[in-house]
């Protein structure tokens, strides 16, 4: 089977402007959408791996208030960083963000970089958060691709064949490339995964009132069979 086609530039447009239109009325609001300090957001990300958003909203702010910065972090003992983390679980994610303080610290005076290149070096720092802090934190015009942002992109703009495959993320990664616009990244980026996070959800998803549902390529199979 050939690999899937990207998005004509007039079927990008569209989503964007559905997308946007969409999050200004319906988004999530979240402590770490107020702010574009790169650390809070680095902690965000790092507590929203595998965890939920309303166990990871009290642990965020207890966490800023007893680390409010990279250096705070840094000079923490080990065992007081993992206890504090608890009960959000996956502690290698305490470890992690631990290290990256002090290597921060270390190497960069406290802060962290914003070159995508910088901020991969990291132990802990995937592509995923990299885009993250410089879409979030920076304004760059970086793309980002979970496991939410894939089942949007998949669905809307692919429909056949087996999404988790390794060829398959690599055109996601693309598609999200392609679709991220010059302005108004940050709005962007939180939408695509409030979309995957309320509407486009694994099961049952909410397809008669997504904004997407007359662009979606699975939506118009689906329809196709006399499902929708």
């Amino acid at each position: 089977m050939s690999a899937p086609s990207l998005p004509a530039p007039a079927s990008r447009r569209r989503f964007r402007r559905a997308l946007l239109a969409w999050y200004r009325e319906h988004g999530r609001k979240l402590p770490w959408r107020q702010t574009s300090d790169p650390y809070h957001i680095l902690v965000s990300e790092m507590m929203l791996q595998q965890t939920q958003v309303d166990r990871v909203l009290p642990k965020y702010h207890e966490w800023l208030e007893k680390y409010p910065s990279l250096g705070a972090l840094a000079a923490a003992a080990d065992d007081e960083v993992n206890q504090t983390w608890r009960p959000l679980g996956y502690n290698i994610r305490p470890r992690r963000l631990h290290a990256i303080a002090r290597e921060s610290v270390a190497r960069y005076g406290g802060s962290l970089p914003s070159d995508e290149e910088t901020l991969l070096s990291f132990k802990g720092i995937g592509a995923y958060t990299a885009g993250a802090i410089r879409s979030f934190a920076f304004g760059q015009r970086a793309a980002i691709v979970d496991t939410n942002v894939a089942r949007v992109l998949f669905r809307v703009f692919v429909g056949r064949g087996d999404a988790k495959a390794h060829a398959m993320r690599k055109h996601l990664w693309t598609v999200s490339e392609t679709l991220v616009p010059r302005k108004h990244v940050f709005d962007f980026n939180q939408a695509l995964m409030d979309l995957g996070a309320m509407v486009c959800v694994a099961r049952k998803p909410k397809c008669l009132i997504c904004p997407m549902f007359k662009l979606c390529a699975t939506a118009e199979l689906a329809k196709g069979r006399g499902l929708l």
